[in-house]
């Protein structure tokens, strides 16, 4: 299997990337690295992961610091944006990637799981995209090159109900029409806006937890392609958007799944 990682155009560029020092997070700042781009990345626990990528991303070329921020809070996300700027010069990409389930369902959730379910997945996302887009919008008013990039981290789930997992979904349901009401408001700064939503991925969460090997057996039988996802090829899909060969997609959302949700629904 192939996974392309190369993608000249963004050599340069500026990512803030959210939960950015283990799983799909990590592996895009991975590909900044390899891409010659700078990267801010987010963290909040698992500090030891930072330096090991921080070498990872400048032996490849690139230029990584970490900022510990958590992104239910506003004045923290700033920081990030902050950090992008004072070290880099601008920020071009931001990608909302932080995110976490609670795994309970309608009937037995409280208003702790809600809360955090939807402050991470959600508000982090809502108040990313809003902070960023201010900042790519103050740098066109500076002189600099108008516009920038929103990636939304969403999932199958924005769409597709998955039950025993209530908040979750429908933090992800949220998401989808962030990524669409905020690409249509921004379009006029040239600001794009796009959610990607992955299917089963072997993430280190995934791998490491207790029954994945049957898990992932069970998964296979589910998927056209018979096979999940590695993280390299949902971070391909983040960086071929950032480059100059994604500049006319905005306002929706890329479904990275295998086939799973067709398959699910008879299609």
């Amino acid at each position: 299997m192939t996974t392309y990682d190369t993608f000249a155009s963004i050599a340069g560029h500026t990512f803030i990337v959210t939960g950015g020092n283990t799983g799909i997070g990590a592996e895009i700042c991975r590909f900044v690295g390899r891409n010659e781009g700078n990267v801010v990345i987010d963290w909040v626990d698992r500090e030891e992961n930072n330096q090991p990528l921080i070498d990872e991303i400048t032996a490849a070329g690139g230029r990584a610091v970490a900022v510990r921020a958590d992104v239910t809070k506003v004045d923290e996300l700033q920081s990030l944006v902050d950090a992008a700027v004072e070290h880099f010069g601008r920020l071009d990409v931001m990608v909302n990637n932080a995110g976490l389930e609670t795994r309970k369902s309608l009937l037995d959730s409280d208003e702790r799981d809600f809360d955090l379910t939807m402050n991470v997945n959600l508000k982090g996302a809502y108040f990313g995209t809003q902070l960023a887009a201010r900042q790519f919008i103050k740098q066109a008013q500076a002189g600099g090159v108008p516009g920038g990039l929103v990636v939304n981290m969403s999932s199958v789930h924005e769409d597709w109900p998955m039950p025993g997992n209530h908040a979750y979904c429908v933090s992800k349901g949220g998401m989808r029409m962030l990524t669409r009401n905020a690409a249509v408001e921004l379009a006029p700064h040239r600001i794009r806006v796009v959610g990607i939503a992955p299917g089963a991925v072997a993430t280190p969460m995934n791998t490491e937890s207790l029954g994945w090997e049957e898990a992932e057996r069970a998964l296979k039988k589910e998927i056209p392609l018979e096979r999940v996802a590695t993280p390299g090829e949902i971070a391909a899909l983040v960086m071929f958007l950032a480059s100059s060969g994604g500049t006319y997609i905005t306002a929706t959302t890329l479904t990275v799944d295998g086939g799973i949700t067709q398959e699910s629904s008879g299609l």
